[in-house]
């Protein structure tokens, strides 16, 4: 049973809007103080680089990246969403003079905003574009997969497959870095529970033998045997650049407005028809998950707006309702649902991506083959 803020066992952190309608999980000190405050504060510390030493640091990995590029086309890899992070990203490597290989993944669901702002950037920027043009109909079919699977990361669908496209082109191209908008001080703060392993790929498989109709011939796919051979035998490293830099969010959109001619999308990641769909109507009906608190908490904890401002912010309505209707007649639509359908969708008891096969298992097995492996080769080829 989900909570509701007149429980009297109903508690919200003092410092942050994030509670325990958000996070049954979520922990609080003895001063109210809830453990996402805390975490925030230490990966902080940590990893966000100020000032001059951001500065420096930021200088001496251009320096290493241009050395690792030579020879080749590109220098490194940067994921181009059309959103404010990716966008800054562009920016911030133009200004480095880095030589990046920009990837776009188009899955069928971007708004014409999106695929504007991506071509603004890129002519402004003069980078080269690669787009990942998914098989619609494979996408469709994997996206209703995990729909009737009923757990919570629908978005699994689309990040495994940029990320495998990602990581193939770096091995293709020669590129040592992959870029990427990831920061701690706009989007650290998210419950577990929220999501599910990008790169698990047994997982993706299991759902879609389960539930889907259509065999995946062309769809882009990364077990974690790649992974170990990408990160350790290639040494491909993923940088989050903007830890590197000052971050403030709101400052950046007006700097990429004018610089860019970037134009806002009113939500984080609504760059994607299916992408707002899903996290202003199906994450918060079905799974009882606003996002936005996750968001704003981070924005408080790095000092960017104040708890009054994050909890006005959430009493706005996440859909205007005729925006809400239209989405959904389009969204619909588009994959091929009646309403009663997808009622009956929403209304399936939810599940744990961990009740379908995961690559804990294979991961295990793996591991263990490349530990023998190497164990032989010492036998082998003992130190003289």
């Amino acid at each position: 049973m989900v909570l509701s803020k007149d429980d009297p066992n109903y508690q919200q952190c003092v410092l942050t809007v994030m509670d325990n309608i958000a996070d049954p999980d979520i922990q609080f000190d003895q001063n109210g103080v809830c453990n996402y405050y805390h975490e925030y504060m230490m990966a902080e510390k940590e990893g966000v680089y100020k000032g001059a030493d951001g500065e420096k640091k930021l200088n001496e990995l251009a320096v290493r990246i241009k050395e690792s590029g030579k020879g080749s086309q590109y220098d490194c890899l940067i994921g181009l969403s059309g959103g404010v992070d990716s966008t800054y990203v562009a920016y911030l490597v133009k200004k480095l003079g880095l030589r990046p290989l920009a990837v776009h993944l188009d899955n069928g669901w971007n708004s014409e905003l999106a695929v504007m702002n991506v071509e603004n950037i890129i002519k402004k920027l003069g980078f080269d574009l690669f787009t990942l043009v998914i098989n619609w109909e494979e996408f469709k079919d994997l996206q209703l997969s995990y729909l009737r699977a009923s757990v919570v990361d629908i978005e699994v669908a689309s990040d495994h497959a940029i990320f495998a496209t990602m990581y193939k082109l770096a091995k293709e191209k020669n590129i040592g870095y992959i870029i990427s908008g990831t920061n701690i001080v706009t989007e650290f703060i998210m419950p577990p529970s929220w999501l599910y392993k990008k790169m698990d790929y047994a997982n993706l498989e299991d759902i879609h033998n389960k539930y889907g109709k259509k065999k995946l011939k062309s769809y882009p796919t990364f077990d974690f045997k790649k992974y170990v051979y990408y990160s350790a035998v290639l040494r491909l490293t993923p940088i989050s650049i903007l830890n590197y830099v000052p971050y403030n969010k709101a400052e950046i959109k007006e700097l990429i407005k004018k610089e860019l001619d970037w134009r806002d999308y009113g939500g984080k990641h609504y760059e994607s028809i299916f992408t707002k769909f899903y996290q202003a109507y199906i994450l918060p009906e079905k799974f009882h998950i606003d996002k936005r608190k996750a968001h704003l908490s981070t924005l408080i904890c790095s000092g960017q707006i104040t708890k009054s401002e994050a909890i006005a912010e959430l009493d706005k309505p996440l859909y205007d309702s005729k925006e809400l209707e239209a989405d959904k007649e389009y969204v619909l639509k588009k994959l091929g649902l009646s309403n009663e359908e997808f009622e009956k969708i929403m209304a399936l008891p939810v599940r744990k991506h961990e009740e379908f096969k995961t690559d804990t298992e294979s991961k295990r097995r793996y591991m263990s083959f490349l530990k023998k492996t190497e164990r032989i080769r010492r036998i082998l080829k003992p130190n003289k």
